[in-house]
């Protein structure tokens, strides 16, 4: 057997495992971790004949590892060592190690959470920091701590580029074990500086064509996704011509199984390969051969944005740490070379991890699987807790699909979601066909949403075609067939795990309105109405945009459902993909709990007048209104509350004198101790938090918009200060005050501190700067010239007697000098005219 740098440090590992219930390996790229570590353990005594799990972030991994393992063994999958992911699985009665995908754990925790017969669960390559990683995570340390005490559970968590100090803490101040680095060294050679909007494919086919030229070997390829992929494999396949020595093989999770191996396992003798792989290729499979890898530097993640509830595709720059781990698989077998296309410079630019998925996802599957499992984030450990705004809006979710119960528990509709391997909105959508005898139609639909598009790049978004080819309608194209056979496999599977009886068949089954309305039933929010006939241009439930890029057959239905959309940055609409057209009728017929009943009161700005209506609405979308007559006093005076609140406090009859006392009062308020405070508050904000106590009882007789302008807001706003707040405005917060040259002058309460704009030589003999309010405030000084020019800024007027007024005379007396400019200014008679007058 090969040594690897993991093998050091396995007796130090099977001594923290025999030590403590929960270790942290740190192993770089290349060290062996995921092939020495789970058999290393295999027979040790705390084990006591219980199997392992591991955990692996995909599939391919996952298969790729437990094959590994197997061979190890000398034996085939299925005996000592298994896997299970979806869609497939291979364990047999004397399976001891169990290679599986995250989600699976997840979902086998919330069946047994003491996860019997297991001694060992194995995180691998947890820096990827998935979310069912996270989520798999959290419930085994809580289920484990609930009723796990002998024998217990282990749970060890290694990985490549690890943040080993946070997960200690997590883990209890866990040991960590150090692996040592790669065993060969890895050359870095960096490109030139990658510019914004570059396209990437053509540095990517000029560097593999170099690399092919400069090194031995077979070539890893690291592109964002599978269209820069499809691009590449193209513009190499020309380059290339009809060369025998050179395979190209792409690598994603979309391949079939034969595709994949090939990519994994050694090329034939003489040939060289240039796999063209997604990040897919940073886990921990090895792909035979590679000594060079040519890294894009970029990656394709989903980012969810809780403002539009939409998932969009982002591409961007990696982190370090998995630049640190692309390079590695160049150094796995022998020293190897990393072409980078970008700078050296830029690289020091780039965040040193990537942010947790957990950060950016749609947590609407993580919100369901907890609600099943009785507890909210607060009661799990985490190493990043799921953020307050997106998990709420998961739970909104979970709501409207009809899963959660007023008190925040599942309903039985609740439960048996959670039940159904698929994100909550597939879920609803197999149950709800299921109820309505569509069982066969909601599985194939599942299957196509719960895949990437089967025919992704088609000129026609319309899912009927989808849903044809997967009928066997329509014949694969070359390309399609591993997706659909794919789909094909799920939808059995989704066939198998749907329980119970259907309920009361649809008439009519077969009529193609039905896709749109299962679709419905998973998204509600994308529910659409086209803006003016014939046109692309849709309106979502949700409120947003949505149009098709180039003409579409669809384009010829006023309303649609959604089911695939995105948008690149900068966009503002977004660009639909996948759609079906759908019957508005049905939201009455089987979708009445997606329809609400409205009054709305809004105003015509054009005619000035309050019009009244119900409406009949799916979210933002009208179906229908009827005028509402002999609307009561209540009912109007609000709805005027409400226009204000929308268009803002700008609608009333503010006037510059009202708002230096809003002003004055806000100051005074300012100056109070919080814990006692007798000045109320009334800034903008508050005053439209409160419209209903202060403005209502003067809005009955406002029949119009013009009407607004009829209020005296000055009366009503000062009626807010109680006695004997006014008399102490005045004293305290006087609006002039008077100077040495005997004017009264204004303070201007729109700055903080207020503003004092005075002639400089109407101070003349004032020592100290003014101040107000008992003299908490002290107020800043404008100091003017004869021309009300300002020559200084002051609230020091001491200091600037002293220190700064020679210069400020010399300037003005060579500019105005008719006027009076002493010497002593603290002496000197103050004026408001050119001269002081002669007594």
């Amino acid at each position: 057997m090969i040594s690897l740098p993991i093998d050091a440090v396995l007796p130090a590992l099977r001594q923290a495992l025999s030590d403590r219930h929960e270790v942290v390996l740190e192993a770089p790229p290349g060290a062996g971790k995921t092939t020495r570590v789970p058999l290393a353990l295999l027979h040790e005594p705390w084990l006591a004949g219980q199997s392992i799990l591991m955990l692996e972030p995909r599939r391919l991994a996952a298969r790729a590892a437990a094959e590994r393992l197997a061979s190890e063994l000398g034996e085939r999958v299925g005996q000592t060592v298994g896997y299970r992911i979806r869609l497939d699985s291979k364990v047999g009665p004397d399976t001891r190690i169990e290679v599986v995908t995250e989600g699976i754990l997840a979902r086998r925790l919330q069946d047994d959470p003491a996860l019997e017969g297991v001694g060992l669960v194995i995180f691998d390559e947890f820096h990827l920091r998935n979310l069912d990683a996270d989520l798999a995570l959290a419930l085994t340390l809580n289920g484990r701590e609930m009723l796990r005490d002998d024998p217990p559970l282990k749970v060890l968590l290694m990985s490549a580029t690890l943040e080993g100090e946070r997960l200690s803490r997590l883990l209890d101040d866990a040991p960590i074990v150090t692996s040592q680095g790669r065993m060969f060294p890895v050359q870095t050679r960096w490109g030139a500086p990658f510019q914004s909007g570059e396209f990437i494919e053509p540095r990517a086919v000029a560097t593999c064509l170099q690399a092919l030229d400069e090194q031995p070997g077979s070539v890893l390829v690291f592109l964002p996704g599978q269209a820069e992929i499809r691009r590449v494999h193209q513009g190499l396949a020309e380059a290339l011509g009809e060369r025998a020595d050179i395979l190209l093989c792409p690598l994603h999770g979309e391949l079939d199984l034969a595709a994949q191996r090939a990519a994994i396992e050694p090329a034939p003798a003489g040939v060289r390969k240039v796999v063209l792989a997604t990040n897919i290729a940073e886990t921990s499979i090895t792909i035979e051969g590679v000594r060079v890898v040519v890294d894009a530097g970029l990656e394709r993640v989903p980012c969810f944005d809780p403002r539009s509830g939409m998932t969009r595709l982002l591409t961007q720059r990696i982190a370090k740490a998995s630049a640190t781990q692309r390079a590695g698989r160049a150094g796995r077998l022998e020293p190897g070379v990393c072409y980078r296309l970008w700078s050296e410079a830029q690289h020091e630019q780039l965040a040193a991890y990537a942010a947790p998925e957990i950060h950016q996802a749609d947590l609407a599957g993580l919100a369901l699987q907890l609600a099943r499992w009785g507890v909210r984030p607060d009661d799990l450990r985490w190493l990043d807790a799921p953020p307050a705004a997106a998990f709420a809006q998961a739970r909104d979710l979970l709501r409207r699909l009809g899963a959660l119960k007023a008190g925040g528990g599942l309903t039985r509709h609740g439960q048996d979601m959670a039940h159904l391997p698929a994100h909550p909105r597939i879920a609803h959508l197999l149950l709800r066909g299921q109820h309505l005898g569509l069982s066969a139609l909601a599985c194939d639909l599942a299957a196509l949403l719960g895949e990437r598009d089967i025919q992704r790049g088609a000129e026609g978004a319309d899912i009927h075609s989808r849903l044809a080819l997967l009928g066997g309608e329509q014949r694969a194209q070359r390309g399609e067939q591993g997706g659909v056979q794919r789909a094909r496999q799920l939808a059995r599977q989704y066939r198998s795990q749907l329980r119970g009886t259907p309920g009361t068949p649809v008439p009519d089954p077969q009529h193609p309105r039905w896709v749109g309305a299962l679709l419905a039933f998973a998204y509600p929010d994308r529910i659409a109405q086209q803006r003016r006939p014939g046109g692309g241009e849709y309106r979502l439930a949700n409120g947003r945009a949505a149009l098709f890029a180039n003409p579409d057959a669809l384009m010829k239905h006023p309303w649609l459902v959604i089911a695939d959309l995105g948008s690149r940055q900068g966009q503002r609409e977004e660009r639909i993909y996948l759609a079906a057209d759908f019957d508005p009728q049905l939201l009455d017929a089987v979708l009445s709990e997606q329809v609400s009943q409205v009054d709305e009161l809004e105003w015509d700005e054009r005619e000035g007048v309050l019009r009244a209506e119900r409406q009949r609405k799916v979210g933002e979308l009208v179906l229908s209104s009827e005028p509402l007559r002999d609307l009561d006093t209540a009912t109007r005076v609000q709805a005027l509350i409400n226009y204000v609140r929308r268009k803002g406090l700008e609608l009333l009859p503010w006037t510059p004198e009202l708002r230096q006392w809003q002003a004055r009062v806000a100051l005074l308020r300012s100056l109070e101790p919080e814990e006692a405070r007798t000045w109320p508050d009334l800034s903008d904000a508050a005053l439209l938090a409160t419209l209903e106590h202060w403005l209502a009882p003067y809005l009955e007789r406002v029949g119009r918009l013009s009407h607004f302008g009829q209020l005296d807001l000055s009366s009503i706003l000062r009626n807010l200060l109680p006695w004997p707040l006014p008399q102490q405005l005045d004293a305290q917060a006087p609006q002039t005050l008077p100077v040495p040259s005997g004017s009264n002058i204004r303070i201007d309460y729109s700055e903080q501190p207020p503003v004092l704009a005075v002639r400089l030589q109407e101070l003349f003999g004032l020592a100290d700067t003014p101040r107000i309010a008992n003299g908490r405030q002290v107020l800043k000084l404008h100091l003017l010239s004869p021309a009300r020019r300002p020559v200084q800024v002051t609230q020091d007027l001491a200091n600037f007697w002293r220190t700064t007024y020679a210069e400020v005379k010399k300037d003005l007396k060579g500019r105005y000098p008719k006027h009076y400019w002493p010497d002593d200014p603290l002496v000197a008679e103050a004026t408001a005219r050119a001269k002081p007058r002669k007594g």
